[in-house]
This record gives C-alpha cells, sequence and structure tokens, in this order.
C-alpha cells in the first residue's frame, strides 16, 4: 500500500496568520490533535499540534514557574524560543516548521518508519509540492486492517482508481464529512473507516459507495464515535 491508499484526503488548513484561539477550536470541533500550516504558494510551511498549545499563560500552564537555578542554565536562545511558543498569537509563532513530509507513491512501510524515528504522529502528504492528504497512525491501522492476512501485495492500480472514484462520489454530496470519513479498497472491496454520528449516515455512506462501478462490496466500520487511538492521530 502507498501513501495515496490510506491518506485522509479532506485536511483541515490554516494559514500562517491564523490566530491561536481559532487554531485551538479547529481542534476542537474537528476531533483532530493538529492541522498543517498552508503557505501562500500552498507548500507546507509548518504544522500545529496539541503539544505546542500545552502551555499557554491563558490557561496558566506556562513555564514561568520554573526555579531561578533552572533558569540561569538554560541558555537565552532557548528561553526566547521557549516564550514566541507560548506567548505567540498566531500560527507561524508556534508551529512546528522543517515539517518531514512524504509523497502520494511512499509505501506505507516506509511512512510507519519514519513516524517511529522522527517521533510523530502524522506527516503531510504532497503533490509538486502542494498538501493533497495527511497520513497518521490511525490511518496506517485501517490499512493493516484492510489488508489480507498474507504477506502484502502491492495494490494493484485498479484499487488506487477505484479509491478515488468512491472518493470523488462522495464529495459530491453535502451530508458526506471527508475529514472524519476515510474508505479504503482492497481487490474492489470498499472498507469504511471513521465517525459518522447517525445510522443513516452509517448508511449513507455504504449506499453511495456501494453505487461507484466496478466496487465489489462495502464493509462498514463507521462508528459513532471515536476509538481511543483517534485522539492520539
Amino acid at each position: 500500500m502507498l501513501a495515496k491508499d490510506v491518506m485522509t484526503t479532506e485536511v483541515v488548513t490554516v494559514s500562517p496568520d491564523t490566530p491561536v484561539s481559532e487554531i485551538a477550536q479547529l481542534l476542537l470541533s474537528h476531533c483532530i490533535s493538529a492541522v498543517p500550516v498552508i503557505g501562500e504558494k500552498g507548500n507546507v510551511a509548518g504544522i500545529v499540534s496539541e503539544g505546542d498549545l500545552m502551555r499557554r499563560p491563558e490557561s496558566d500552564t506556562d513555564l514561568r514557574a520554573r526555579s531561578w537555578w533552572l533558569m540561569m542554565m538554560t541558555d537565552a536562545q532557548r528561553l526566547a524560543g521557549e516564550y514566541n511558543k507560548t506567548h505567540g498569537q498566531r500560527a507561524s509563532d508556534v508551529m512546528t516548521k522543517n515539517v518531514v513530509v512524504v509523497d502520494e507513491d511512499t509505501p506505507v512501510t516506509e511512512i510507519a518508519q519514519i513516524l517511529e524515528e522522527k517521533h510523530v504522529k502524522r506527516v503531510p502528504v504532497v503533490h509538486n509540492g502542494n498538501l493533497v492528504g495527511i497520513v497518521s497512525r490511525a490511518n496506517l491501522l485501517r490499512g493493516l486492517a484492510t489488508a489480507k492476512r498474507t504477506p502484502l501485495s502491492p495494490v494493484s492500480k485498479g484499487d488506487q482508481s477505484l479509491r478515488q472514484d468512491v472518493l470523488a462520489a462522495l464529495r459530491k454530496e453535502p451530508w458526506a464529512d471527508l475529514t472524519h470519513v476515510n474508505p479504503t479498497v482492497e481487490d474492489g472491496v470498499v472498507h469504511l473507516w471513521g465517525l459518522s454520528e447517525s445510522p443513516e449516515e452509517r448508511k449513507a455512506y455504504e449506499i453511495a459507495a456501494t453505487a461507484v462501478a466496478g466496487v465489489k462490496a462495502v464493509q462498514n466500520n463507521l462508528t459513532s464515535s471515536f476509538p481511543q487511538y483517534y485522539w492520539s492521530e
């Protein structure tokens, strides 16, 4: 499997000028733990995660209580960087820069290695430098759950094309929310993963996917609440 076979394609993003308070609201309202920061040219300029917003004077969680001797042992550059992080008011002030990105054809085995070695929970997926998706730990788990219990073989071009057709069909529907629903395809079978609030919506996703030409069957794994691991995406 490749990044394009498992990635979430509807990604919530912010600009470098987005206020920190607005970012916090986005994380909460979309039940996500990070947002990519997109520059003027569509490039990934950085990423803001929950961890970047944990130490803030507004919530009385900044580092002002640090002992004097520890302050003496910390260089000015690091202290200034911490101040910018805790007191910055916009995405560009608090975001993690130099973000590791992958392209659409990066194998999921390589992505798993990147997440482990870089100690990150997600990687943006880019095409010609522009963001086209994101792969999180949860996406990798979905890919693992979809794959056969035999040694992994490359996803056929037919499955990749079929997944794009399913995504295109769902994007046409006003009730569909692809920030929380992610289909994968294995041997013509569509596996629906993610969150859907009502039985009617879950059924609608299934019906819409079934109607796509070439789909052999649909396995509906949608739930009404996030499993524990979603909160660590």
